[in-house]
């Protein structure tokens, strides 16, 4: 089904291009273009977004790719951060069609009855109107449940953070309404913080594309009408392609920041680690996940041992030894240039190479992920630290020898829940790289790149003792 609704779609700019698919025996294979300026929300700080234009010129793409879906009769139903990246160029390319359907075909429409999607971006008739638990469902429209999701993407681009967990009423544990329950009750003005902060301007878009009621739900006509997506933005031309791309990936990269005054537990409950671990199946939508990102496979350990050749150092000081715990001037000098060093400093900055060097958005934000940091300490006393702070955040962490003088790198494997009870997994590689140098990756697997990135943070912030930072 993904193939061919793939394949019958055709080619759009924003769009992911289908090239060519096969089977045998053993495998199923689907050739595509290549995002090669890696996830959007890689490049968007958590809890603070981008700027309303920069979300202006990436809702509108998102906008047009969804319109061209539709106008094939096929909606996309999955729309999160996850399948929303860039090429080269910084243009957005909307893919993963595994849960896609054929809703209108020959003029005639269908109701979709599939559950799928994720907790946060679902539209709530989809929960309601599915089939699930043995019961057939009514059906619900996929063009209309696009169009809600398109509008949460829309509120995490402004607010850097989604609108709520998932679109059921409910309250928390003081028994309050949880933040679903208080849109629904407020007629979509809620007081909560995310919702005060938005540009007033954007309010009624949101209302209308997240409306419950699907009848009264903004079409993708409406969308086009509204005064904020027809306001003028100096960032995107008339048929919606980036104007400067080199002054916007600037923008982006800028506000790309961690703070080390920040609270890792902002946000969060510090529940037992046992309450973590158990991953609640009500949570989650209980139908096939669709994924462009490699999942961690449940039988591997969560922590691994490599042991490898060590790379070519420039110190005749043996590995190992805890007495060198700054960096020299040469490694100093060797992390100058270096993008993801830019997000420690008071104020975060393009490397003057990059700048003077750059053609493309991709020069500037680099495709992979500046979820990542470096230190000057030996990995016997880095790597407990990090574990240290996985455990204070709740992340399981299986109870394994420490690593040795011997060691130059590891790999700590992650699968927890984020802050919205979704599941994510991924890796944090450890790996020494040169002289009194660790470079601390951390690899996104599966899940919200923008949780991925909070994560990250929180991390980082309870391993600050250890983290270079550019003044130092």
């Amino acid at each position: 089904m993904e193939t061919t609704l793939h394949r019958h779609i055709g080619m759009h700019r924003n769009i992911i291009e289908f090239y060519d698919s096969g089977e045998d025996a053993a495998w199923m294979w689907i050739a595509m273009e290549l995002a090669d300026g890696g996830d959007l929300f890689d490049k968007i700080e958590a809890d603070s977004g981008v700027s309303e234009d920069i979300s202006h010129v990436y809702f509108t793409q998102l906008v047009n790719a969804v319109g061209y879906m539709h106008s094939k009769g096929v909606g996309h139903r999955d729309i999160k951060p996850e399948n929303v990246l860039l090429s080269a160029d910084g243009d957005l390319k909307l893919a993963d069609f595994g849960m896609a359907t054929l809703y209108e075909y020959h003029g005639k429409k269908k109701l979709a009855t599939t559950l799928c999607g994720s907790p946060p971006y679902v539209a709530p008739e989809v929960l309601t109107c599915s089939t699930h638990d043995g019961t057939k469902g009514v059906g619900y429209s996929a063009d209309l449940a696009d169009i809600w999701s398109c509008g949460v993407v829309l509120f995490v681009l402004l607010a850097g953070n989604t609108p709520w967990s998932k679109p059921v009423e409910g309250r928390d544990e003081y028994g309050r309404p949880n933040e679903y329950s208080d849109y629904i009750r407020t007629n979509g003005r809620p007081d909560d913080e995310l919702w005060q902060a938005l540009p007033t301007e954007v309010l009624s878009l949101l209302r209308g594309m997240m409306r419950v009621d699907v009848h009264s739900r903004f079409t993708l006509e409406e969308i086009r009408r509204h005064p904020w997506f027809t306001r003028p933005n100096r960032l995107i031309s008339k048929d919606g392609r980036l104007v400067d791309p080199i002054s916007m990936a600037t923008n982006m990269f800028e506000s790309l920041r961690v703070s080390f005054e920040a609270d890792p537990f902002a946000g969060t409950q510090q529940s037992t680690q046992s309450d973590r671990m158990d991953v609640d199946q009500s949570q989650f939508l209980k139908a096939p996940m669709a994924s462009t990102q490699p999942v961690t496979p449940a039988e591997d350990m969560l922590f691994d041992w490599e042991k490898t050749r060590p790379l070519a150092l420039s110190s005749t000081q043996p590995m190992g030894m805890d007495s060198g715990m700054s960096f020299t001037q040469m490694n100093a000098d060797l992390l100058a240039d270096e993008p993801s060093m830019s997000q420690f400093a008071a104020t975060p900055s393009v490397p003057l190479s990059r700048t003077q060097m750059a053609r493309k958005f991709r020069d500037i934000l680099p495709a992979q992920s500046l979820t990542k940091f470096y230190s000057a300490w030996t990995l016997t006393l880095l790597v407990p630290l990090i574990l240290e702070a996985l455990s204070r955040l709740g992340v399981p962490t299986p109870n394994l020898p420490r690593p040795t003088a011997q060691d130059y790198e590891c790999t700590i494997k992650v699968r927890t829940q984020d802050s919205r009870a979704c599941p994510m997994s991924g890796k944090i590689s450890v790996e020494v790289f040169a002289d009194s140098v660790v470079e601390v990756s951390f690899i996104k697997g599966s899940g919200d790149p923008l949780e991925w990135r909070r994560f990250f943070k929180k991390v980082t912030i309870l391993c600050k003792d250890a983290v270079h930072k550019p003044e130092e």
